[in-house]
């Protein structure tokens, strides 16, 4: 495939996540102006770090007047799991100049990542295969940021009772369901959704990392049983 259509692939793929994405970051633009931070600050923060449950925790804590170290240890154990997905997508990416592992690493959330790996499996030995993860991270970064800042601009006119965060949830059922292909998946995914449940009362959101950690443990022996 030419890098057009490696790119164009992956606005396709992501599109229908955008409504989820948009409903989401229009809740973590409320909670910054919630906050107190200026619609500037809000919107370079979805710019620069682009993850919505560690805005959306960071908020909170700024809301909350914790300190500033505190705060950037919650964002910084928040997104630990992108460390696996980049140890995951490194191997198709070794290739590349640094500017554009840089760009990448950046825009691996969780449905870029998740699209990322499915589209991949088809293709590894693909040469434009990164211009399908630069469409997917477009797809979704920049309705992302916008959304944010109308979430901001909005303010306290969305009522609470809306619970708009429940989209969230909804996006990722939609990404692991098509991942579920074999016996060693659906372990993972069985696996992770108890424990995350199950550690939900940990602090620092460390139930996520430990639900991540328990589902891939689960898959590797469930593949390992397989073959035996």
């Amino acid at each position: 495939m030419s890098p057009r259509s490696e790119f164009l692939a992956g606005i396709k793929d992501l599109l229908p996540s955008t409504p989820g994405i948009v409903m989401f970051s229009v809740v973590v633009g409320v909670a910054a102006a919630g906050a107190g931070v200026s619609v500037m600050a809000a919107a370079m923060m979805g710019l620069l770090v682009f993850a919505g449950s560690a805005q959306l925790v960071a908020f909170q804590l700024v809301a909350a007047g914790v300190p500033v170290l505190v705060i950037l240890l919650s964002v910084l154990i928040i997104n630990l799991r992108l460390v696996m997905y980049s140890i995951s997508v490194a191997p198709y990416f070794r290739y590349l100049p640094l500017k554009w592992k840089a760009l990448l690493a950046h825009m691996l959330t969780d449905q870029v990542y998740a699209f990322t790996v499915l589209h991949f499996e088809g293709r590894p030995d693909s040469r434009h295969k990164h211009w399908y993860t630069l469409g997917a991270g477009l797809t979704l970064g920049v309705p992302w940021v916008i959304a944010g800042v109308a979430g901001f601009l909005l303010g306290a006119s969305i009522p609470r009772s809306w619970s708009l965060d429940f989209t969230l949830a909804l996006t990722f059922i939609g990404l692991v369901a098509p991942a579920v292909k074999d016996r060693g998946t659906l372990a993972a995914a069985l696996t992770a959704g108890v424990v995350v449940v199950a550690a939900a009362a940990l602090p620092m959101r460390l139930g996520l990392i430990t639900a991540a950690l328990a589902g891939m443990a689960a898959g590797a022996w469930a593949e390992r049983w397989k073959t035996r």
